[in-house]
Protein backbone atom coordinates (compact mmCIF):
# COMPACT_ATOMS: atom_id res chain seq x y z
CA UNK A 1 0.00 0.00 0.00
CA UNK A 2 2.50 2.60 0.75
CA UNK A 3 4.28 1.64 -2.76
CA UNK A 4 0.96 2.33 -4.57
CA UNK A 5 0.91 5.71 -2.81
CA UNK A 6 3.95 6.81 -3.44
CA UNK A 7 3.47 6.21 -7.34
CA UNK A 8 0.08 7.99 -6.90
CA UNK A 9 2.02 10.97 -5.44
CA UNK A 10 4.58 10.82 -8.46
CA UNK A 11 1.75 11.08 -10.90
CA UNK A 12 0.49 14.50 -9.79
CA UNK A 13 1.91 17.26 -12.29
CA UNK A 14 2.27 20.57 -10.42
CA UNK A 15 -0.41 22.14 -12.49
CA UNK A 16 -2.93 19.41 -12.77
CA UNK A 17 -6.12 21.09 -11.25
CA UNK A 18 -5.40 24.75 -11.91
CA UNK A 19 -6.87 26.22 -14.86
CA UNK A 20 -4.43 29.15 -16.61
CA UNK A 21 -5.48 32.04 -19.28
CA UNK A 22 -2.89 33.00 -21.92
CA UNK A 23 -3.35 35.82 -23.49
CA UNK A 24 -0.47 35.84 -25.98
CA UNK A 25 -0.72 36.51 -29.40
CA UNK A 26 2.50 35.13 -30.68
CA UNK A 27 4.15 31.53 -29.70
CA UNK A 28 0.83 31.40 -27.42
CA UNK A 29 0.48 27.49 -28.45
CA UNK A 30 3.90 26.60 -27.51
CA UNK A 31 3.50 28.39 -23.66
CA UNK A 32 0.16 26.32 -23.92
CA UNK A 33 2.18 23.21 -24.51
CA UNK A 34 4.18 23.62 -21.62
CA UNK A 35 1.01 24.51 -19.28
CA UNK A 36 -0.53 21.36 -20.71
CA UNK A 37 2.51 19.12 -20.38
CA UNK A 38 2.04 19.98 -16.53
CA UNK A 39 -1.33 19.23 -16.35
CA UNK A 40 -3.25 22.98 -16.07
CA UNK A 41 -6.24 23.50 -18.38
CA UNK A 42 -5.47 26.01 -20.55
CA UNK A 43 -7.87 28.59 -22.21
CA UNK A 44 -5.98 30.95 -25.04
CA UNK A 45 -7.32 34.46 -25.68
CA UNK A 46 -5.19 37.02 -27.58
CA UNK A 47 -5.65 39.62 -26.48
CA UNK A 48 -3.99 41.00 -29.74
CA UNK A 49 -3.16 40.73 -33.29
CA UNK A 50 0.18 41.31 -35.03
CA UNK A 51 0.26 43.68 -38.50
CA UNK A 52 2.60 41.65 -40.86
CA UNK A 53 5.82 43.53 -41.63
CA UNK A 54 5.47 43.26 -45.27
CA UNK A 55 1.94 45.22 -44.89
CA UNK A 56 3.35 47.61 -42.43
CA UNK A 57 3.56 51.18 -43.86
CA UNK A 58 5.76 52.60 -40.59
CA UNK A 59 8.34 49.61 -40.78
CA UNK A 60 8.72 50.92 -44.67
CA UNK A 61 9.24 53.88 -44.11
CA UNK A 62 12.22 53.68 -41.18
CA UNK A 63 14.11 51.52 -43.20
CA UNK A 64 14.28 54.36 -45.40
CA UNK A 65 14.73 56.49 -43.80
CA UNK A 66 17.99 54.91 -42.37
CA UNK A 67 19.00 53.39 -45.94
CA UNK A 68 18.92 57.03 -46.49
CA UNK A 69 20.76 58.39 -43.39
CA UNK A 70 22.45 55.57 -41.96
CA UNK A 71 22.57 55.85 -37.94
CA UNK A 72 25.22 55.24 -35.52
CA UNK A 73 24.09 52.79 -33.06
CA UNK A 74 21.63 50.34 -34.15
CA UNK A 75 19.57 48.45 -31.01
CA UNK A 76 18.44 45.07 -32.04
CA UNK A 77 16.19 43.92 -29.57
CA UNK A 78 14.40 40.74 -30.50
CA UNK A 79 15.85 37.80 -32.92
CA UNK A 80 12.04 37.52 -34.47
CA UNK A 81 11.91 40.95 -34.77
CA UNK A 82 15.36 41.09 -36.62
CA UNK A 83 14.91 38.38 -39.10
CA UNK A 84 11.62 40.04 -39.82
CA UNK A 85 12.91 43.49 -40.45
CA UNK A 86 15.72 42.11 -42.87
CA UNK A 87 12.85 39.70 -44.74
CA UNK A 88 10.74 42.41 -45.03
CA UNK A 89 13.29 44.76 -46.44
CA UNK A 90 14.53 42.30 -48.86
CA UNK A 91 10.71 42.08 -50.22
CA UNK A 92 10.52 46.03 -50.54
CA UNK A 93 13.80 45.76 -52.60
CA UNK A 94 16.05 47.35 -49.61
CA UNK A 95 17.52 44.40 -48.01
CA UNK A 96 21.01 44.89 -49.46
CA UNK A 97 21.08 48.64 -48.92
CA UNK A 98 19.76 47.72 -45.14
CA UNK A 99 22.48 45.50 -44.77
CA UNK A 100 25.27 47.62 -46.10
CA UNK A 101 23.73 50.17 -43.66
CA UNK A 102 23.34 48.38 -40.62
CA UNK A 103 27.46 47.17 -41.09
CA UNK A 104 28.91 50.58 -40.89
CA UNK A 105 27.28 50.90 -37.86
CA UNK A 106 27.42 49.30 -34.22
CA UNK A 107 25.29 47.40 -33.60
CA UNK A 108 24.50 46.27 -30.01
CA UNK A 109 22.24 42.81 -29.29
CA UNK A 110 19.60 42.62 -26.14
CA UNK A 111 20.06 39.19 -26.08
CA UNK A 112 22.00 35.79 -27.11
CA UNK A 113 18.87 34.83 -29.46
CA UNK A 114 19.25 38.27 -31.17
CA UNK A 115 23.18 38.07 -31.07
CA UNK A 116 22.01 34.69 -33.40
CA UNK A 117 20.06 36.47 -35.80
CA UNK A 118 22.45 39.47 -36.27
CA UNK A 119 25.30 36.83 -36.81
CA UNK A 120 22.88 34.79 -39.39
CA UNK A 121 22.27 38.10 -41.23
CA UNK A 122 26.20 38.54 -42.10
CA UNK A 123 26.84 41.56 -39.28
CA UNK A 124 28.41 41.47 -36.22
CA UNK A 125 27.53 42.93 -32.66
CA UNK A 126 29.53 45.18 -30.88
CA UNK A 127 28.26 44.41 -27.56
CA UNK A 128 25.61 42.58 -25.88
CA UNK A 129 24.22 42.51 -22.29
CA UNK A 130 24.95 38.96 -19.70
CA UNK A 131 21.77 40.44 -18.34
CA UNK A 132 19.58 40.33 -21.72
CA UNK A 133 18.14 43.57 -19.94
CA UNK A 134 17.17 46.86 -21.88
CA UNK A 135 18.43 48.71 -19.00
CA UNK A 136 21.52 47.36 -19.22
CA UNK A 137 21.60 48.55 -22.73
CA UNK A 138 20.59 51.92 -21.68
CA UNK A 139 23.18 52.46 -19.02
CA UNK A 140 26.17 51.17 -21.61
CA UNK A 141 24.78 53.63 -23.91
CA UNK A 142 24.80 56.97 -21.79
CA UNK A 143 28.22 56.08 -20.29
CA UNK A 144 29.72 55.53 -23.73
CA UNK A 145 27.81 58.73 -24.52
CA UNK A 146 25.37 59.34 -27.70
CA UNK A 147 24.83 63.50 -27.41
CA UNK A 148 25.10 64.13 -31.71
CA UNK A 149 24.51 60.64 -32.62
CA UNK A 150 21.72 58.57 -34.61
CA UNK A 151 20.52 55.63 -32.88
CA UNK A 152 17.80 53.13 -34.77
CA UNK A 153 16.28 51.78 -32.05
CA UNK A 154 14.14 48.16 -33.41
CA UNK A 155 11.22 47.87 -31.14
CA UNK A 156 9.71 44.45 -30.05
CA UNK A 157 5.67 45.24 -30.31
CA UNK A 158 5.25 47.51 -27.90
CA UNK A 159 7.22 51.43 -27.07
CA UNK A 160 10.16 52.01 -24.83
CA UNK A 161 9.40 55.62 -23.91
CA UNK A 162 11.44 55.83 -21.26
CA UNK A 163 14.58 54.40 -23.23
CA UNK A 164 14.15 56.64 -25.94
CA UNK A 165 13.51 59.41 -23.24
CA UNK A 166 17.05 59.17 -21.74
CA UNK A 167 19.09 58.73 -25.39
CA UNK A 168 17.05 61.97 -26.43
CA UNK A 169 17.66 64.06 -23.41
CA UNK A 170 21.57 62.97 -23.60
CA UNK A 171 21.74 64.35 -27.16
CA UNK A 172 20.66 61.16 -29.17
CA UNK A 173 18.73 61.38 -32.28
CA UNK A 174 16.19 58.61 -32.11
CA UNK A 175 14.96 56.71 -34.88
CA UNK A 176 12.23 54.39 -33.99
CA UNK A 177 12.08 50.90 -35.93
CA UNK A 178 8.40 49.26 -35.05
CA UNK A 179 9.09 45.52 -36.77
CA UNK A 180 5.81 44.81 -35.69
CA UNK A 181 2.68 46.55 -34.72
CA UNK A 182 -0.05 45.46 -32.32
CA UNK A 183 -3.48 46.20 -33.23
CA UNK A 184 -6.92 44.61 -31.25
CA UNK A 185 -7.66 41.17 -32.07
CA UNK A 186 -9.99 40.83 -35.30
CA UNK A 187 -12.50 38.97 -33.00
CA UNK A 188 -13.29 39.76 -29.49
CA UNK A 189 -15.13 36.84 -28.58
CA UNK A 190 -12.45 34.67 -27.23
CA UNK A 191 -11.18 37.78 -25.02
CA UNK A 192 -14.42 38.37 -23.56
CA UNK A 193 -15.03 35.27 -22.78
CA UNK A 194 -11.77 35.06 -20.85
CA UNK A 195 -12.66 38.22 -18.80
CA UNK A 196 -16.14 36.63 -17.93
CA UNK A 197 -14.05 33.29 -16.83
CA UNK A 198 -11.94 35.49 -14.64
CA UNK A 199 -14.91 37.50 -12.97
CA UNK A 200 -16.96 34.29 -12.46
CA UNK A 201 -13.89 32.37 -10.44
CA UNK A 202 -12.94 30.10 -13.54
CA UNK A 203 -8.73 30.81 -14.00
CA UNK A 204 -6.23 30.14 -11.17
CA UNK A 205 -3.96 32.45 -12.90
CA UNK A 206 -3.39 34.46 -16.04
CA UNK A 207 -0.36 34.90 -18.39
CA UNK A 208 1.01 37.66 -20.26
CA UNK A 209 3.99 38.01 -22.65
CA UNK A 210 4.26 41.69 -23.44
CA UNK A 211 2.67 45.25 -22.05
CA UNK A 212 0.14 45.65 -25.06
CA UNK A 213 -1.39 42.60 -24.46
CA UNK A 214 -1.86 43.28 -20.77
CA UNK A 215 -3.44 47.09 -21.82
CA UNK A 216 -5.34 45.60 -24.46
CA UNK A 217 -7.12 43.56 -22.25
CA UNK A 218 -7.46 46.41 -19.30
CA UNK A 219 -9.15 48.16 -22.39
CA UNK A 220 -11.42 45.59 -23.03
CA UNK A 221 -13.11 45.40 -20.07
CA UNK A 222 -13.69 49.15 -19.58
CA UNK A 223 -15.05 49.18 -22.61
CA UNK A 224 -17.60 46.83 -21.05
CA UNK A 225 -17.56 48.56 -17.60
CA UNK A 226 -16.03 45.69 -16.25
CA UNK A 227 -12.55 47.07 -15.53
CA UNK A 228 -12.82 47.25 -11.53
CA UNK A 229 -14.37 43.87 -10.97
CA UNK A 230 -11.73 42.48 -13.14
CA UNK A 231 -9.08 44.59 -11.07
CA UNK A 232 -10.06 43.54 -7.84
CA UNK A 233 -10.60 39.82 -8.93
CA UNK A 234 -6.90 40.32 -10.02
CA UNK A 235 -5.91 41.66 -7.08
CA UNK A 236 -7.31 39.01 -4.40
CA UNK A 237 -8.06 35.67 -6.45
CA UNK A 238 -5.72 35.33 -9.37
CA UNK A 239 -2.25 34.97 -10.29
CA UNK A 240 -1.24 37.16 -12.52
CA UNK A 241 2.39 35.68 -13.89
CA UNK A 242 4.07 38.28 -16.51
CA UNK A 243 6.87 36.97 -18.75
CA UNK A 244 8.93 40.30 -17.26
CA UNK A 245 8.97 43.79 -15.69
CA UNK A 246 8.05 45.59 -18.50
CA UNK A 247 5.26 43.76 -19.79
CA UNK A 248 3.59 43.80 -15.96
CA UNK A 249 3.43 47.49 -16.06
CA UNK A 250 0.28 48.32 -17.56
CA UNK A 251 -1.35 46.50 -14.64
CA UNK A 252 1.04 47.67 -11.68
CA UNK A 253 -0.33 51.02 -12.86
CA UNK A 254 -3.96 50.00 -11.69
CA UNK A 255 -2.07 48.76 -8.22
CA UNK A 256 -2.22 44.44 -9.21
CA UNK A 257 0.13 42.53 -7.80
CA UNK A 258 2.35 40.62 -10.61
CA UNK A 259 5.14 37.87 -10.23
CA UNK A 260 7.58 37.80 -12.97
CA UNK A 261 10.41 34.99 -13.29
CA UNK A 262 14.17 35.96 -12.80
CA UNK A 263 14.72 35.23 -16.39
CA UNK A 264 12.40 36.71 -18.98
CA UNK A 265 11.81 33.73 -21.08
CA UNK A 266 8.42 31.28 -21.79
CA UNK A 267 10.17 28.44 -19.69
CA UNK A 268 10.54 30.17 -16.57
CA UNK A 269 7.36 32.09 -16.63
CA UNK A 270 5.67 27.96 -16.58
CA UNK A 271 8.64 27.06 -14.17
CA UNK A 272 7.25 30.27 -11.68
CA UNK A 273 3.61 29.05 -12.01
CA UNK A 274 4.19 25.50 -11.12
CA UNK A 275 5.61 26.79 -7.79
CA UNK A 276 3.16 29.88 -7.66
CA UNK A 277 -0.06 28.26 -7.65
CA UNK A 278 0.71 24.80 -5.55
CA UNK A 279 2.07 26.89 -3.07
CA UNK A 280 -0.95 28.90 -2.73
CA UNK A 281 -3.26 26.14 -1.81
CA UNK A 282 -3.47 24.80 2.10
CA UNK A 283 -2.89 21.25 2.93
CA UNK A 284 -5.97 20.52 5.19
CA UNK A 285 -5.59 17.30 7.83
CA UNK A 286 -8.80 16.43 7.43
CA UNK A 287 -9.90 12.76 8.66
CA UNK A 288 -6.51 11.77 9.21
CA UNK A 289 -6.06 12.50 5.25
CA UNK A 290 -3.97 15.63 3.97
CA UNK A 291 -6.49 17.56 1.68
CA UNK A 292 -5.20 19.97 -1.22
CA UNK A 293 -8.12 22.12 -2.82
CA UNK A 294 -7.08 23.14 -6.39
CA UNK A 295 -8.97 25.13 -8.67
CA UNK A 296 -10.47 22.17 -10.57
CA UNK A 297 -9.56 18.92 -8.64
CA UNK A 298 -8.35 18.24 -5.39
CA UNK A 299 -4.96 16.41 -4.56
CA UNK A 300 -5.86 13.56 -1.28
CA UNK A 301 -2.86 11.95 -0.02
CA UNK A 302 -1.36 13.01 -3.10
CA UNK A 303 -3.83 11.37 -5.71
CA UNK A 304 -5.69 13.58 -7.78
CA UNK A 305 -9.57 13.30 -7.99
CA UNK A 306 -11.16 14.95 -10.18
CA UNK A 307 -14.19 17.05 -8.82
CA UNK A 308 -17.26 18.17 -10.97
CA UNK A 309 -17.94 22.20 -10.54
CA UNK A 310 -20.59 21.82 -7.72
CA UNK A 311 -18.74 19.59 -5.54
CA UNK A 312 -15.88 22.04 -5.64
CA UNK A 313 -17.92 25.16 -4.96
CA UNK A 314 -19.32 23.51 -2.12
CA UNK A 315 -15.15 22.15 -0.94
CA UNK A 316 -13.99 26.16 -1.33
CA UNK A 317 -17.05 27.41 0.63
CA UNK A 318 -16.43 24.77 3.74
CA UNK A 319 -12.30 25.39 3.79
CA UNK A 320 -13.16 28.96 4.27
CA UNK A 321 -13.97 28.24 7.80
CA UNK A 322 -12.16 24.82 8.25
CA UNK A 323 -13.69 22.43 10.68
CA UNK A 324 -16.48 24.67 11.33
CA UNK A 325 -20.24 23.86 10.12
CA UNK A 326 -21.39 25.76 6.72
CA UNK A 327 -25.10 25.42 7.03
CA UNK A 328 -27.21 24.16 3.87
CA UNK A 329 -28.21 27.81 3.47
CA UNK A 330 -25.17 29.39 2.54
CA UNK A 331 -23.85 26.12 0.52
CA UNK A 332 -26.80 26.57 -1.54
CA UNK A 333 -25.75 29.81 -2.54
CA UNK A 334 -22.45 28.22 -3.05
CA UNK A 335 -23.77 26.21 -5.77
CA UNK A 336 -23.94 27.20 -8.99
CA UNK A 337 -27.46 27.32 -10.63
CA UNK A 338 -28.65 25.15 -7.59
CA UNK A 339 -32.44 27.35 -7.32
CA UNK A 340 -33.65 27.13 -4.03
CA UNK A 341 -34.03 23.41 -3.32
CA UNK A 342 -31.69 22.93 -0.46
CA UNK A 343 -32.24 19.15 -1.39
CA UNK A 344 -29.46 20.05 -4.34
CA UNK A 345 -26.56 20.56 -1.32
CA UNK A 346 -27.30 16.64 -0.31
CA UNK A 347 -27.14 15.31 -3.99
CA UNK A 348 -24.20 17.41 -4.70
CA UNK A 349 -22.60 16.18 -1.54
CA UNK A 350 -22.97 12.67 -2.36
CA UNK A 351 -21.36 12.87 -4.84
CA UNK A 352 -18.27 15.15 -3.53
CA UNK A 353 -18.30 11.97 -1.35
CA UNK A 354 -18.31 9.52 -4.22
CA UNK A 355 -15.28 11.76 -6.13
CA UNK A 356 -13.56 12.04 -3.26
CA UNK A 357 -13.47 8.18 -2.31
CA UNK A 358 -13.07 8.96 1.55
CA UNK A 359 -16.68 9.75 2.47
CA UNK A 360 -15.36 10.79 6.30
CA UNK A 361 -13.54 14.06 4.91
CA UNK A 362 -17.02 15.63 5.04
CA UNK A 363 -19.29 15.44 8.44
CA UNK A 364 -22.86 15.79 8.07
CA UNK A 365 -23.90 17.51 11.40
CA UNK A 366 -27.48 16.78 12.02
CA UNK A 367 -30.11 19.88 11.67
CA UNK A 368 -27.02 22.26 10.83
CA UNK A 369 -25.25 21.37 7.98
CA UNK A 370 -21.56 20.51 6.96
CA UNK A 371 -17.87 20.84 8.04
CA UNK A 372 -14.74 19.25 7.09
CA UNK A 373 -13.60 16.62 9.59
CA UNK A 374 -10.34 18.74 10.81
CA UNK A 375 -8.46 16.78 12.58
CA UNK A 376 -7.74 17.90 16.13
CA UNK A 377 -3.80 18.47 15.78
CA UNK A 378 -4.81 21.13 13.10
CA UNK A 379 -2.55 24.14 13.77
CA UNK A 380 -5.35 26.97 15.07
CA UNK A 381 -3.41 29.93 14.06
CA UNK A 382 -2.61 28.48 10.54
CA UNK A 383 -6.32 27.89 9.75
CA UNK A 384 -8.60 29.55 12.37
CA UNK A 385 -12.26 30.23 11.33
CA UNK A 386 -12.62 33.86 8.54
CA UNK A 387 -15.15 34.59 11.29
CA UNK A 388 -16.06 33.39 14.93
CA UNK A 389 -17.90 29.90 15.67
CA UNK A 390 -20.87 30.28 17.27
CA UNK A 391 -19.34 27.50 20.26
CA UNK A 392 -17.06 24.80 19.68
CA UNK A 393 -17.08 22.44 16.25
CA UNK A 394 -20.07 19.69 17.08
CA UNK A 395 -19.19 15.88 16.99
CA UNK A 396 -18.94 14.22 13.84
CA UNK A 397 -22.51 11.55 13.53
CA UNK A 398 -22.93 8.72 12.58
Amino acid sequence: MPHDKQHQETDVRPLDGFAVGVTAARRAEELGALLRRRGAEVTHAPALRIVPLADDDELLAATRKLVDDAPDLVVATTAIGFRGWVAAADGWGLGEPLLATLARAEVLARGPKVRGAIRAAGLTESWSPASESMAEVLDRLLAQGVAGRRVALQLHGEPLPGFIEALREAGAEVVDVPVYRWMPPADLAPLDRLIDTVLAGGLDAVTFTSAPAAASLLRRAGERALLEPLLDVFRRQVLVACVGPVTALPLQAHEVPTRQPERFRLGPLVQLLCAELPSRVPVLPVAGHRLEIRGRAVVLDGALRPVAPAGMALLRALARRPGWVVPRAELLRALPGAGRDEHAVETAMARLRTALGVPTVVQTVVKRGYRLAIDPALDSAKYSPLTPPDGPPPQPTS
